[in-house]
């Protein structure tokens, strides 16, 4: 049956169990050229097929992959690895929103006229669907690898089928990287990698010494191109061009991608402020919000509906692949850019660069105005663009894969083989700030503070904050701040009318000491509400303009951290929040964890220094201690959890903390470590009053130097 089913395969994540395993590919290949019938009984139930089976049977075998499955079947049968190109809409993917792997394992168990669970089954973060019976299993790729600590191997599994490879993400390559080395162990492990754009040689020759096979699907899509040359006003043009379609007598509806989420924003509200004017016989123009990466459920027409409503997704890269399921659209207006976040680790934050969207990116993007559509690129035709879309592990923040590929090494994986390497600056910072966390022993591998960072799923600050709070008996409370701020932002874009109403709102749940417990407030009064038999969960939120979904997943992420905490044997302390000393603890842990994010007030004009790169940002205008919350003043000290560098320059999520709570918690050797400025001056008074004006010293380096100079210091934190 896999050779029936393996061509509707696709997800962030696919995976085949073992017991149906490449072995037996040969003969399901043999058998299907034999017999092309579909049995009346289904092999795996017993029971007979549905109509919608046919149905949907027939729509497959019309799909350029259907003509191509025995070609794959044989390939796949005789070698190791195959490489299979294409749009989602050859059948290289079911149809579905590609980013979604629970949509993706509903559609194939229905391809195959089965139940989800069973034969079909998904595994994505803080939810798995699958039994010891399940052969298809969706998963995205962050919880295969999180797999692989206990599974280095992937002993059980026959076949790894990774798609959507051509964006590059982190994951995606490490992974890769990974099962080069897992399938130089395992000879019988089948390696399956789909991408939407043709693979560039490196990535072909990345499992073997030449080129792997490959497998291009090619779809006749007519579609018409229009270029015109916009210079900076791509924004304008493309809100014209969407009216000036919609006033046309054309139907299908359109997409725009535009680069920045203000843009969608923007876009939105005019549009919706636009159609209010239009004639009724125009019909009804209907803007709809698809951000990258939460696009969430688009809106479903009636029949009706669809005659006389115009849909126009607004949305931004990388969400080529969301809009493969729907059939209706007709209109693609592509700006050609878009804004990544790159890494830098001189400042250890983001900066954004705007830049050209990459040739298979205008590719996929072309494909989607379907049969006799028009694709209007709002810039010149010669136009140079690069061949791919840059790999993001060059531009990311990499400490946390750092430390999970140190976990692989004690697993026996010692060789990550990337398909372009990670940037040296930025491996070079990850491993000195793995190494001030106190995750790496002298030797460079992971110390036993690291193998259980390693174990929770988060970044390693906020691990090491967990791991702290353990000593300081604030485990519930530091939980639900690592929860909080894992989960998407539970706070949601007010419109431009409400924005006075929802601060006031906002302000209900401060707390004095800073936002980290605010985090704290408005997850209590979730639960509270939840608890509560006459409260409306979903109206709450909206009252209080907070992300109902961000707080079921800070929930659920709770009650993971919780049991990972407890399966690892480390102390769960009972609920203590408001009293002094649970407020204290809270900040000590924090500061355990996030030493490294600690800004100075240096003149009283809320102008913050930050001690690790010495530049100067202000607090976020939302903080409690922002300029909309004029309730608290500014604090001399504060712990941060982010700065954004390119967009506001702003310190987000701020803790009010003293010096005296810094030099206590921060490793000695990071202090020692710190640029010369004022604020380091005021800290070394505070470590040794005795000096009245900071000198450039070291460490004491043995017993005797420490008996020959006396010091007055601060008890440091034994976690450290």
């Amino acid at each position: 049956m896999m050779a029936q089913d393996i061509n509707s395969f696709t997800g962030e994540g696919y995976f085949a169990r073992k017991s149906h395993s490449c072995s037996d590919i040969e003969a399901w290949s043999q058998r299907d050229k034999e017999c092309d019938d579909i049995l009346e009984l289904n092999g795996f139930d017993g029971l007979p097929y549905s109509s919608r089976f046919y149905t949907l049977l027939r729509e497959r075998k019309e799909l350029p992959a259907w003509k191509a499955k025995m070609d794959f079947m044989d390939t796949l049968a005789k070698g190791q690895f195959v490489n299979v190109s294409g749009s989602a809409k050859t059948g290289r993917s079911s149809q579905i929103h590609a980013q979604q792997a629970v949509d993706l394992a509903l559609r194939v168990a229905d391809e195959m006229d089965v139940n989800i669970g069973h034969e079909v089954g998904y595994s994505i973060p803080l939810e798995n669907c699958c039994t010891n019976d399940t052969i298809l299993r969706y998963s995205t790729d962050d919880m295969l690898l999180r797999e692989m600590m206990s599974d280095p191997l992937l002993e059980c599994y026959g076949i790894v089928i990774v798609d959507q490879a051509h964006q590059r993400t982190v994951s995606t390559d490490v992974l890769l990287g990974l099962l080069k080395d897992i399938t130089l162990q395992r000879l019988e492990l089948r390696v399956v990698v789909l991408t939407a754009a043709e693979p560039q040689p490196k990535q072909l020759a990345h499992f073997s010494v030449s080129a792997g096979p490959s497998i291009r699907l090619h779809s006749h899509v007519e579609v018409e191109v229009v270029h015109s040359c916009t210079g900076d006003s791509y924004f304008c043009s493309a809100l014209r061009l969407v009216l000036e379609i919609h006033r046309s007598t054309e139907e299908g509806d359109v997409v725009v991608f535009l680069v920045t989420t203000q843009e969608i924003d923007l876009a939105h509200s005019i549009l919706c402020h636009e159609g209010y004017s239009l004639p009724p016989d125009q019909g009804e123009l209907l803007p709809v919000v698809v951000y990258p990466g939460q696009p969430g459920k688009l809106p479903i027409l009636g029949e009706g509906e669809a005659r006389r409503t115009r849909r126009v997704f607004l949305t931004s890269s990388p969400n080529e692949d969301f809009f493969w399921a729907v059939g209706s659209i007709s209109f693609v207006i592509d700006a050609g850019l878009e804004r990544r976040y790159v890494y830098k680790p001189s400042i250890r934050t983001n900066c954004v660069i705007t830049h050209p969207i990459s040739r298979g990116q205008v590719e996929s993007r072309r494909q989607l105005a379907g049969p006799k559509g028009k694709f209007f690129c709002l810039y010149p035709e010669n136009r140079q663009l690069p061949v791919e879309t840059r790999p993001y592990i060059m531009e990311s923040d990499i400490t946390s894969t750092v430390l999970f590929l140190k976990r692989m090494e004690i697993a026996g994986l010692r060789h990550c083989h990337f398909i372009d390497r990670p940037d040296p600056a930025g491996l070079m910072q990850a491993m000195e700030e793995l190494d001030y966390l106190a995750a790496l022993d002298n030797d460079g591998n992971l110390s036993e503070m690291g193998i259980i960072m390693s174990e929770l799923p988060v970044e390693p600050q906020m691990a090491k904050a967990l791991l702290a709070s353990c000593e300081f008996d604030c485990v519930s409370e530091v939980v639900i701040i690592a929860a909080m701020i894992t989960a998407p932002v539970c706070f949601m874009v007010p419109f431009v009318n409400r924005k006075s109403e929802v601060t006031q709102s906002y302000m209900k749940f401060q707390h004095p000491e800073g936002d980290h417990f605010t985090l704290i407030n408005i997850y209590k009064a979730f639960k509270q509400c939840q608890q509560d038999p006459y409260c409306n969960v979903e109206k709450w939120c909206g009252d209080f303009s907070l992300n109902h979904a961000a707080l079921l997943m800070a929930d659920a992420l709770c009650a993971e951290l919780t049991d990972t905490l407890k399966r690892i044997e480390l102390p769960v302390s009972v609920p203590a929040f408001g009293s002094r000393s649970n407020t204290l603890n809270i900040k000590r842990a924090l500061l355990a964890g996030f030493f490294m994010q600690v800004a100075q007030d240096v003149d009283g004009t809320g102008d913050y220094f930050i001690l690790t790169t010495e530049h100067v940002a202000q607090i976020h205008p939302l903080s409690g201690y922002g300029a909309k919350s004029p309730k608290l003043g500014l604090p001399e000290w504060v712990l941060f959890h982010e700065h954004s560098f390119s967009e506001d320059n702003c310190l987000r999520i701020v803790t009010h903390i003293t010096p005296e709570q810094f030099v206590q918690m921060a490793p000695q050797y990071y202090f020692y470590n710190l640029p010369k400025s004022k604020s380091k001056d005021i800290l070394q008074n505070i470590l040794n009053p005795r000096t009245s004006q900071y000198q450039e010293e070291k460490p004491p380096t043995s017993e005797k130097e420490e008996e020959e100079e006396p010091q007055e210091t601060y008890d440091l934190c034994v976690i450290q």
